[in-house]
């Protein structure tokens, strides 16, 4: 067949029915990513003579005769310069992960002006899980992109900053892969070199059709004639050893209560047995051929009934201390109990009680990049995986605990990671890829679909929350008291976590004599949930920051100011139900109250903006309000968040940086290369991050908790700081002067005024047998605490329920920002995934304990046409404990969100809104239950 690629003849011939993404990745073309496979993200977008298609569903065969171009080949079209969109995108800092970036330049490349003007219809079918889209409109448009709106505080990237080619603290300094990303060459887990992806047998997985089940028997004689298929595992070639997916720097913190194949089964679509063959397709018709007996338990899907005595167990098989579930016998995973002061007194001293049930849903973290793993046995038979995975250290932990192996026979290392919010600090693919490989000592793959994504990964913990709260006619809250259910599903991976967590800074951030809590944990026969962006913050926010605006309208007071009124203030106890505050959590810096009045100014400024530019366009059917939320978060997890770095002089004069925290698009390789260079007077492009290898350093617990900049930020720091010390002591030696005479300047050392090239020095050094190099640690304490407060505006029609985000606006205290643009990325790419979660994602499980939203389509996450472009304003704080006084800000933006527009609603409506997601026809059914829709005599026709 003639197709051709990129200007080259295809190698080979597609298979009968193989889709032009996979073709186009078989003969090379790694840039070409798959996030759907049925033409919802738009992540394969390639041209077929010139015109962009989605290449997961265009069948290869169709390409006969036809020039296809890819991402690889886009700057080669453009006579080897790169594509103006290519550079935009660069310039403009158009992604995080940049794992959708290829589909995105490439739909993009084909605009003409027209259609750039109109992005959120030319735009819909590309999705983005990580920037909230304003970066990327800004890269579409060029020098043409939207202002933003004016005023102090703004934090606005590019605007004041230093020379972002400096790359040191401050600077916009673009991502060190900008290049690669925008042209195709960044490596994520699956884009190896081609022969390698020969040699690669793959893996299938055979999940349960039942809720609750026991195996009875797994005959696989069928199976194993199928030509291709190499080899069948079962729970009966599985290690006995308990496991939790759960990735934590103590492993204890959660319960062992997983193994890698199990012969009981415990939710719709847990692995039965995995196929390993030659192809894909091989292994999936391995997979049907298998036949399964089983022995149907009964089971229990809502934790409310889980909770009920007589109850089916989901674990009734375990030890309770010994997995270290806190009831088995109960379906409790783990539970708090604690009372500050006494609600009852505090209830009694109330002017006004407020008192609701809220209730939070499933939310699934649809990191483009499915989770994936690679396992291999070398020649010296040690198993080296490559995996999509937030915490490669922990994973090789993990995998040398369940398989029985020393930690020197096991490498892991992350390449890029397209996307993780949590999702990825998890081993769910890596054991089995290890199995096999071990057993059968070839290098095996594990890709999973998007379904598997939705059914057989992780959610966020839904939880349930009896909020009962009162306050004084002054302004005072008496008493907080809350019950909650959370649902870890069928495993409590992250279960107690999430529910201790969730119960913490949510509490803290308020001064309240009185608090109490009571707090479970449970089992249910359904999808398990594990680590979400806010690890449970997001949920009880949500509840206590909508109850704080209905105790300040039931005494009369402006919300904010009862919040200013009752939020922690420097010195003071953060204090959840403990009588005593955490030790080494400090006011590093405090800006909250910063952060209310910028959030406040801004509203203020929209009022007027929006009454004289749109109201009169809305007309008498449109209700306007506005609502804030605040969030406290402790800027790293507790109990230790250990980092090491390692930073040496090159022999061409430039610095190299090892560090263990790994990239997914939270920015960490251009945060170290900065606070490097700062700490060494040089420039981000003179400082090469290698980073995710379990070989480069001793340790690192891993990129979640916000930890990449506050902890492993700190090691590198530490590491930079201590060679400057050293590089400057080493040529104060050769010339023979103090080291108070060596300045640090860029690419050399000025010795009494002259400079002496690095590169010279390196020389020198290793002629001496001295290596200019450094280590650098942290532990993870003492943490800090960072602060963020959301606003909005919104127009609400009664007469159908629609909502329109007129204004968005969030302030971040995040102390010293090392990278403005990066920072407010990070934000806008929280808010617009909260945005989501608030008003339409929802993982839904029908009643027999099946998830019935398995793919995109049917599963809404923000497209262009759905994020507003909010403002983004920084206090101005300096961190006592961060690095260079720096914070923590890639968590934080998301917890504030979903309160502060359910408080707009209320503002506007007078309906409180308590169950999530605040869907358009759930807006519609509470305002027609608060007789506010028209009658149809008064609709206008």
């Amino acid at each position: 067949m003639a197709i051709e690629i990129n200007g080259t003849p295809a190698s080979a011939d597609p298979r009968p029915g193989q889709c032009l993404r996979t073709f186009l990745r078989e003969q090379g073309n790694t840039g070409v990513k798959k996030g759907c496979d049925g033409g919802d993200c738009g992540a394969c977008t390639v041209h077929v003579d010139g015109t962009p298609v989605h290449s997961c569903i265009y069948p290869a065969v169709r390409a006969e005769g036809h020039s296809v171009t890819t991402i690889e080949g886009l700057a080669r079209a453009s006579d080897g310069q790169l594509h103006p969109v290519q550079q935009q995108f660069m310039e403009r800092q158009g992604f995080q992960c940049g794992f959708c970036t290829a589909g995105m330049v490439m739909t993009a490349a084909t605009f003409d002006d027209d259609q750039r003007e109109n992005l959120p219809r030319n735009l819909k079918g590309n999705l983005c899980r990580c920037t909230g889209y304003r970066a990327i409109a800004d890269a579409v448009c060029g020098n043409a992109g939207h202002p933003d709106p004016q005023g102090p505080g703004s934090g606005i990237a590019g605007e004041g900053q230093p020379d972002p080619e400096q790359g040191r603290l401050g600077d916009d300094v673009p991502a060190p892969a900008s290049r690669a990303v925008v042209t195709g060459g960044a490596r994520y887990t699956l884009d190896l070199p081609g022969d390698q992806q020969q040699a690669l047998l793959h893996l299938k997985i055979l999940r349960s059709p039942h809720a609750h089940a026991r195996v009875v028997s797994i005959d696989a004689e069928a199976a194993l004639k199928i030509p291709g298929v190499v080899a069948v595992f079962t729970h009966e070639d599985a290690p006995k050893q308990l496991f939790s997916t759960a990735q934590h720097e103590l492993f204890t913190d959660d319960p062992d209560d997983t193994r890698v194949l199990d012969d009981v089964v415990r939710f719709i679509g847990q692995r039965v047995a995995a196929v390993v063959a030659e192809s894909v397709g091989a292994a999936e018709a391995g997979v049907r051929a298998l036949t399964v007996e089983y022995e149907e338990l009964p089971a229990v899907f809502s934790p409310q009934e889980a909770l009920t005595p007589g109850a089916p167990l989901v674990h009734g098989d375990k030890d309770g201390s010994a997995s270290r579930i806190a009831r088995p016998d109960g379906n409790v995973v783990a539970e708090l109990h604690s009372e500050l002061g006494s609600v009852a007194d505090g209830f009694a001293a109330a002017d006004f009680i407020h008192e609701r049930t809220y209730q939070t849903q499933r939310v699934q973290h649809v990191a483009l990049e499915t989770h994936a793993a690679i396992a291999s046995v070398d020649a010296e038979g040690r198993l080296q995986v490559r995996t999509s995975s937030q915490v490669p250290f922990l994973v090789r932990r993990t995998l040398c605990r369940v398989f029985g192996l020393e930690e020197d026979k096991v490498h892991v290392v992350a390449g890029r990671v397209g996307g993780g919010f949590g999702g990825k600090q998890e081993v769910l693919t890596e054991d089995l890829v290890a199995l096999a490989a071990l057993k059968l000592q070839r290098p095996v793959q594990l890709e999973l679909t998007r379904t598997e994504q939705f059914t057989a990964t992780t959610t966020r913990h839904p939880f349930t929350i009896k909020l009962k709260a009162g306050a004084s006619r002054e302004g005072r809250l008496t008493a907080l008291e809350l019950d909650v259910v959370t649902n870890t599903g069928a495993y409590g991976n992250h279960g107690p976590g999430v529910m201790f967590h969730g119960c913490g800074e949510s509490l803290a951030v308020y001064n309240c004599a009185n608090k109490k809590v009571d707090a479970h944990s449970v089992y249910t026969n359904t999808v398990p949930a594990g680590a979400f962006r806010g690890y449970g913050l997001s949920q009880m926010i949500f509840a206590i920051e909508s109850g704080m605006d209905e105790l300040a309208a039931g005494i009369g007071m402006d919300p904010l100011e009862f919040r200013r009124r009752n939020m922690v203030r420097e010195g003071d106890h953060m204090l959840s139900t403990r009588p005593d505050p955490e030790e080494d959590v400090h006011y590093g810096s405090y800006g909250l109250d910063q952060c209310l009045d910028l959030v406040r100014d801004a509203l203020d400024r929209g009022r007027v903006r929006y009454r004289d530019a749109g109201m009169a366009e809305l007309g008498a059917d449109w209700m306007v309000g506005e609502g804030a939320a605040l969030s406290m978060i402790d800027t790293v997890p507790p109990r230790g968040h250990f980092a090491h770095s390692h930073v040496r002089l090159l022999p061409d004069g430039t610095y190299q940086a090892d560090v263990g925290t790994a990239e997914f698009g939270n920015g960490t390789t251009t945060v170290h290369a900065q606070l490097a260079a700062t700490a060494l007077s040089t420039e981000a492009s003179r400082v090469a991050v290698r980073q995710s290898d379990t070989d480069l350093v001793e340790h690192d617990t891993g990129a979640f908790g916000s930890a990449g900049t506050v902890v492993a930020g700190k090691a590198t720091l530490a590491a930079a700081e201590e060679l400057a010390v050293r590089i400057r002591a080493f040529a104060a030696g050769i010339r023979q002067t103090q080291a108070s005479a060596c300045v640090l300047d860029g690419g050399a050392v000025v010795v009494d005024g002259t400079p002496v090239a690095l590169g010279e020095l390196a020389q020198a050094a290793a002629d001496a047998g001295v290596e200019l190099a450094a280590e650098g640690r942290w532990g993870g304490t003492p943490r800090s605490i960072a602060f963020n407060v959301h606003g909005f505006r919104v127009a609400v029609n009664r007469g159908t329920g629609e909502l329109k985000i007129l204004q968005s606006v969030q302030a971040a205290d995040a102390g010293v920002v090392v990278n403005p643009r990066q920072c407010r990325g990070q934000i806008e790419g929280g808010i617009a995934q909260a945005l989501g979660a608030t008003l339409y994602e929802e993982v839904v499980v029908d009643r027999g304990g099946k998830v019935t939203t398995d793919i995109l389509r049917q599963y809404h996450i923000p497209t262009f046409a759905d994020v507003p472009r909010s403002e983004v304003y920084f206090a101005d704080t300096n961190d006592k404990v961060g690095p260079l006084g720096a914070k923590s800000m890639s968590e934080s933006p998301f917890n504030p969100v979903a309160p502060a527009l359910a408080n707009a609603i209320r503002n506007a409506t007078g309906v409180r809104f308590s169950s999530l997601p605040i869907a358009r026809d759930r807006i519609y059914l509470g305002l027609k239950e608060a007789g506010l829709v028209p009658s149809l005599d008064h609709v206008p026709s």
